[in-house]
């Protein structure tokens, strides 16, 4: 929608607001948090290409704890797909084809990704261009 869109496009520095993602439906739609070996893809609202896995290194608990705290979805390092995310200079985290994604903050651990939920709640490209077809 509109939030997404500007957000996503159009934007190098604005975020949507800390702790929306947990007034969306994503905790629901991903039952069993507490398993150790679960992983969740996130992709790009635009393209459909996976940006991230998590979590990595960590259990699925840990991962919602982490993003609960900082208020936005955070990821590691090992949880990026480093064929299709950047990070710039400043700290902001983009998609190879533009999408702002949202900025690196780095704690005492290493790099923290803090992404927009609106920007990563794509479909996988495959569905997306059934779609379109």
């Amino acid at each position: 929608g509109e939030t997404a869109d500007r957000i996503c496009n159009f934007n190098r520095h604005y975020a949507e607001s800390s702790g929306y993602w947990r007034s969306t439906t994503f905790l629901a739609e991903e039952p069993d948090e507490t398993s150790e070996n679960r992983e969740v893809d996130f992709f790009d609202s635009n393209t459909g290409k996976l940006l991230f896995t998590a979590p990595k290194g960590r259990s699925f608990e840990d991962f919602v704890k982490e993003s609960t705290k900082h208020g936005w979805p955070s990821f590691r390092d090992e949880e990026v797909n480093w064929d299709v995310v950047r990070c710039l200079p400043n700290g902001e985290t983009v998609s190879v084809d533009g999408t702002h994604l949202g900025h690196n903050l780095p704690d005492k651990t290493g790099n923290r990704y803090c992404i927009n939920l609106v920007s990563i709640a794509g479909r996988p490209e495959d569905e997306v261009e059934t779609e379109s077809n």
